[in-house]
C-alpha cells in the first residue's frame, strides 16, 4: 500500500512510531526514523528493513528537523509521507496534579514545563510541517500527518498545557489543509485515545505496558478489544496510502467512542 513511497517518522523509535515504522516498512515504505532515543532508533532501522535509516532528531530544534527531512531526500530522493508523531517524554497524566491543575480556586502553570510540551507538540509539528512542505510542494503532492489526542475533542485526566496543545495540533492540520492544497499535499490528525506505550506507562506512573492497558480496559467503549498501538499504525497507514487521495483536514478518533462519553481516564462508567 506504500510501495515506493518515503516516509519520515518523528518520535519514530518506539510506541506509536516504532508500530507505525514497522507497518509502513511491511507495506513497502523506505522509513526514516527520527528521534532522540539513538540506541532504540538505530536498533530498530535495522530489525525492519534494509534500506531504513536512523537520525538523531529534537523537534523543538529546527535544525534538527531541516536535516531530518534532508536526509530523507538525499538518501531516497524525495519525501512523500510526514508524519509529526514526537511527544515530550511524559509529562501529560501523571504531572498533572503538579501543573496546569487548580489549587484552592486557582491556576496553576509551571512555565518550563508549559513550554516543554508546547515546544514538543506544537512548534515541533509546526516545523515538521514547514520543511516537509518545502520538499513536497515542487513535487506537487505529499501527505503531512500529525499525531494529536482524544483530549482534542473531549475531556481527559491530563494536565492543561498537554491539552491545550493537542487541540492546537488539531487547528494546525486543519488551517495547513487549506493552505497546502494547491500544492497537492494532503494533511490530517490522528487523535488517539490512552495507548499502552512506554512513553504512557511512564506518564501515567504505572511503568509497565500491561498494566496501562488493563487501566484502561474497564473505562473503554469498545469491548472485548485490547488497544495497542497497531491499532493507531494501521489508521495511520490508511491516511497515508492512496486509498484516501482525496482526504484531507480529517481528525481521525482511535478511542473506540470513548470521547462520546464525558468519561474520566481512570475512573468506572457510571453504567
Amino acid at each position: 500500500r506504500l510501495e515506493g513511497k518515503v516516509a519520515l517518522i518523528t518520535g519514530g523509535a518506539s510506541g506509536i512510531g516504532e508500530s507505525t515504522a514497522r507497518l509502513f516498512a511491511k507495506h513497502g515504505a523506505k522509513v526514516v526514523i527520527a528521534d532522540v532515543q539513538d540506541d532504540l532508533g538505530r536498533s530498530l532501522a535495522k530489525t525492519i528493513q534494509s534500506d531504513s535509516t536512523y537520525v538523531h532528531c529534537n523537534v523543538a530544534n529546527e535544525a534538527d528537523v531541516q536535516n531530518a527531512v534532508d536526509t530523507a531526500v538525499s538518501m531516497h530522493g524525495q519525501l512523500d509521507i510526514m508524519y509529526n508523531n514526537a511527544g515530550p517524554a511524559g509529562h501529560h497524566v501523571q504531572q498533572r496534579r503538579h501543573h496546569g491543575d487548580l489549587q484552592h480556586g486557582h491556576l496553576v502553570v509551571d512555565p518550563r514545563r508549559h513550554d516543554k510540551v508546547f515546544d514538543v507538540n506544537v512548534y515541533g509539528t509546526i516545523l515538521g510541517a514547514k520543511h516537509a512542505a518545502r520538499v513536497m510542494a515542487p513535487r506537487k503532492r505529499g501527505c503531512i500527518l500529525f499525531t494529536s489526542s482524544m483530549v482534542s475533542v473531549s475531556y481527559g485526566e491530563v494536565s492543561h498545557p498537554y491539552s491545550a496543545s493537542k487541540s492546537a495540533v488539531v487547528g494546525l492540520a486543519k488551517n495547513l489543509c487549506m493552505k497546502l492544497e494547491r500544492h497537492g499535499i494532503r494533511v490530517n490528525s490522528i487523535s488517539p485515545d490512552a495507548i499502552p506505550t512506554p512513553m504512557s506507562a511512564r506518564a501515567t506512573g504505572l511503568g509497565d505496558v500491561r498494566k496501562v492497558q488493563e487501566a484502561v480496559a474497564p473505562v473503554a467503549n469498545l469491548k472485548g478489544v485490547m488497544v495497542d498501538a497497531n491499532d493507531v499504525a494501521h489508521a495511520t497507514l490508511y491516511l497515508e496510502s492512496d486509498e484516501t487521495r482525496y482526504v484531507s483536514g480529517l481528525n481521525v478518533v482511535v478511542d473506540g467512542g470513548l470521547c462520546l462519553n464525558s468519561l474520566i481516564l481512570g475512573k468506572q462508567s457510571r453504567d
